[in-house]
């Protein structure tokens, strides 16, 4: 039983992610799915749906969240930059295809939801930037960055640029961006030697 529920959830999300993205083609938006059209997909009943998410907007975030974790992890054992800028290029990359509309719908929606906004910061948002703020702190120990910087606000200094290109574009979200916010943010809050060690 526990198997055909996880086959039946797998299912939900899968469906979920092909009628937003679709790789691009006739995909619908984040307002005019509903779950009669997941529970179709999926060859579910929309009860089935409701066991695990209260409301659309929970699965539309889950869905997301699952496809687009794997594919943007912060790798450890390597140095802060290449970490910094490995996880960067794989956002942007993703960003930069469908699944970028798919986060400024949810991000739209949230506007209008205060729920859905509440869900996609606790289930993505924070848990993501306590990630990159674990990253900040190593980078700090290991002297890359000054000891009073802040974790948060670093986070933020690399982060929000894509944000802001993502929701209002101008600028191609590329591997370029990537390593021009590293090389900019790594030099503002590189580590600067003491008055000792410059003479």
């Amino acid at each position: 039983m526990a198997v055909r529920s996880e086959s039946s959830r797998r299912a939900i999300l899968d469906a979920t992610m092909d009628l937003l993205v679709r790789d691009g083609r006739r995909a619908i938006s984040v307002q005019k799915l509903t779950m009669e059209a997941i529970a179709k997909r999926a060859k579910v009943s929309k009860a089935t749906i409701y066991r695990w998410w209260p409301n659309k907007a929970a699965v539309v975030i889950d869905a997301f969240m699952e496809n687009h974790l794997a594919h943007t992890r912060i790798p450890e054992g390597v140095p802060v930059r290449e970490a910094l800028l490995t996880h960067l290029k794989s956002l942007i990359s993703r960003y930069a295809g469908p699944q970028g509309k798919l986060v400024a719908q949810i991000i739209a929606e949230g506007q209008y939801d205060p729920e859905t906004m509440a869900n996609f910061r606790a289930r993505f948002w924070q848990e993501r930037a306590a990630a990159v703020e674990k990253l900040m702190r190593r980078g700090i120990d290991e002297g890359v960055f000054r000891s009073d910087l802040d974790p948060a606000s670093a986070a933020q200094m690399f982060y929000a640029p894509v944000y802001f290109h993502l929701l209002f574009g101008g600028i191609p979200l590329d591997d370029a961006l990537a390593e021009q916010l590293v090389d900019l943010g790594i030099r503002g809050l590189a580590a600067h030697p003491s008055p000792d060690e410059e003479s």
